[in-house]
């Protein structure tokens, strides 16, 4: 079979699996398997595969039908200008997570102010605000030593392996200092809701997907520990559920928070609360 010949055949199979994205999900897997880019595969559609090219790339299509996330059979998801190491330690990176990214950066924050990343996991969102702020103090924290494992070699193969001072704990039980930014993409999905997700979210940790019987309780902890580890005028910044806005706004309020403000995801769904104390 040429490349263009199994491009097809496993577009098509893919479709029949219900698979989002199927010809991009064949391109991408059959690239990674024959070790090159994905824009070289239009170069190279005549070219015919052997059998020992063939064989792995089959395996990696049978467990992507089977609903394996695509970055766990590649290793890596890009994000941002960056790419990253990915894997079932951690929560695969949204689109949605970049766009958090986009509106810190877009935020009058102190170029040598110190940051905080709640529930870190791979590690996506302060690493990149380390290429954006390469003179602030940033410090990240976990629950899972599995996901922090994987944040630490996401530092040190973008070469910056002592720029985040990663640590274990429980949302801010292991944090001492103050933050001019605090930002947070907890786990926010209701329990009750768990067989209503996609084979490939299910994949993810269940650690970063479920947030309690409400989804929300972790990010009212979260809410309300905050002010004791902001400095004044700090930002609390938060990745939320598509129906959470309207209470957690009311809660930030309850939590003396000011210039509480909802802002959207791509899709137009309010995604993401902004708000400052003190």
């Amino acid at each position: 079979m040429t490349v263009l010949e199994v491009l097809r055949s496993t577009t098509a199979y893919f479709q029949k699996r219900a698979i989002e994205s199927p010809r991009l999900n064949a391109e991408h897997l059959v690239a990674h398997s024959l070790g090159k880019k994905r824009i070289e595969l239009y170069l190279d559609f005549e070219r015919a595969l052997a059998e020992p090219e063939l064989a792995p790339l089959r395996e990696l299509v049978r467990r992507r039908g089977q609903g394996e996330p695509l970055q766990h059979l590649l290793g890596t998801v890009e994000f941002g200008e960056q790419t990253f190491v990915s894997d079932k330690r951690a929560l695969v990176p949204r689109p949605e997570t970049e766009q958090l990214v986009e509106y810190l950066c877009d935020l009058t924050l102190p170029h040598d102010g110190r940051f905080l990343d709640v529930g870190t996991g791979s590690g996506v969102i302060i690493l990149s605000l380390a290429a954006r702020f390469p003179e602030a103090e940033l410090h990240a924290v976990d629950l899972s030593a599995d996901a922090l494992a994987l944040a630490r070699e996401n530092a040190a193969q973008l070469g910056i392996p002592d720029r985040v001072r990663f640590s274990q704990g429980n949302l801010l039980d292991k944090i001492e200092a103050h933050f001019d930014l605090i930002v947070a993409n907890l786990p926010y999905i209701p329990a009750h809701d768990a067989p209503q997700l996609s084979p490939e979210v299910q994949r993810d940790p269940a650690v970063a997907l479920f947030g309690g019987e409400n989804g929300d309780e972790l990010i009212r902890e979260l809410i309300a520990a905050a002010p004791a580890y902001l400095k004044s005028g700090g930002i609390l910044a938060l990745e939320i559920g598509h129906d959470q806005s309207a209470a957690l706004s009311r809660f930030l309020a309850t939590q003396k928070f000011h210039d509480i403000s909802v802002r959207k995801d791509y899709a137009g769904t309010a995604r993401f609360l902004f708000a400052q104390h003190g």
